[in-house]
């Protein structure tokens, strides 16, 4: 069990391939031999070397050498670090391609000494508390499809090349009747340009500010998976894809595609289903969103706002809002209460230290 040589390196060594083979010459093997021997004979005398030395079957099988399962396999971790639409550690795509124009903005400001302007933002003091309406858990919709576009638009701006892909090219699949300039690639959108476009299918859709959050995650899993750009020819149709993707997941009832032909009113039925086909298997259908990575976008979505001066709206903290907080706050403590309380009935072991007794403090 886990010895190299006999479990990968001769194939007759292997249970699973005795069985395979049943006793009789299987044609598998026979490739592996004559693949082995002409590696041999265009390696000259390294190939005979390393046969003799011990590298093909020891039971004189004259099985080729095979890597051991763990030089061939990279652990699951590594592709999923640098995947920031799978891996909370990784950074997000957007917020890294946002980091240069930002500091270039301060760069300019410091050195042609820019007054900030008026101070709009407001802060909380002793008597008077300001907070805004949006949470990870219900983020505020105006706000939130403001950051994504905005994140689309460095996403255009700042891309690498325009690698890209037929089926999402707005030349071949126009989304309107009138026609395509020939030019219609060289031109980057401007950030009210998708905001426009965005907010016209969340308000007919109907779509909550979470799917936006989910629709950013889509499109990035896209850009990394299919390795294409987000570029001037093809960042509706991508867009219109995640839109179409994150509302099916997110929402439990999920608008139509023939839903988003009524509101695009030129686009068919058919085309539309063939762009989901074809987004989800560039995802590899993989449409999970861990409830980590969901936060991680949301809060650095509230970064790229700050960074570009688009503040979330706030208001004082009212008494009836206040209220209505405290008792969100005693039903989230009365629950974990049960939480500990069941925990306690727990026998008490080394391996579970949750229900240890605490003891009271004396106040002298």
């Amino acid at each position: 069990m886990g010895n190299t040589v006999t479990c990968c390196v001769s194939p007759d060594a292997s249970p699973k391939l005795s069985r395979a083979r049943g006793g009789g010459a299987a044609p598998g093997p026979d490739r592996w031999v004559d693949a082995y021997q002409a590696a041999a004979a265009s390696g000259g005398g390294s190939g005979s070397a390393e046969a003799e030395s011990g590298d093909s079957d020891p039971g004189g099988g004259g099985g080729p050498h095979l890597q051991h399962i763990s030089d061939r396999e990279f652990p699951d971790d590594l592709a999923l670090e640098s995947n920031p639409s799978d891996h909370p550690r990784a950074s997000t795509i957007f917020l890294s391609k946002s980091q240069t124009d930002v500091r270039e903005k301060r760069k300019s400001n410091h050195i042609n000494h820019v007054s900030p302007g008026q101070l709009t933002k407001k802060y909380s003091s002793c008597s008077t508390i300001f907070i805004d309406d949006s949470t990870v858990s219900q983020p505020n919709l105006r706000s939130t499809i403001k950051c994504v576009t905005l994140a689309i638009f460095y996403h255009i701006k700042n891309r690498d090349s325009d690698r890209s892909l037929d089926i999402f090219d707005e030349k071949s699949h126009p989304l309107t009747r009138e026609e395509v300039p020939d030019d219609y690639y060289k031109h980057d959108p401007d950030h009210k340009h998708i905001y426009r476009f965005v907010r016209t299918l969340f308000s007919a859709a109907q779509l909550t500010a979470e799917c936006a959050i989910v629709t950013l995650v889509y499109l990035e899993r896209l850009l990394t998976y299919a390795e294409i750009d987000i570029c001037p020819s093809n960042w509706k149709r991508i867009v219109l894809g995640a839109i179409l993707l994150a509302s099916k997941v997110w929402d439990d009832q999920a608008v139509w595609n023939v839903d988003y032909c009524q509101i695009l009113k030129d686009i068919t039925v058919e085309d539309m289903n063939e762009m989901e086909r074809h987004f989800l298997e560039l995802l590899q259908f993989n449409i999970n969103v861990p409830a980590s990575v969901y936060a991680k976008y949301y809060f650095d979505l509230r970064s790229l706002a700050d960074d570009n001066n688009l503040s979330f709206l706030l208001e004082p903290l009212s008494k009836e809002r206040a209220q209505k907080l405290e008792a969100i706050s005693r039903l989230c403590e009365d629950k974990y209460k049960d939480l500990s309380k069941a925990a306690m009935r727990r026998s008490f072991s080394a391996d579970n230290l949750v229900g240890i007794r605490r003891s009271n403090a004396i106040l002298s």
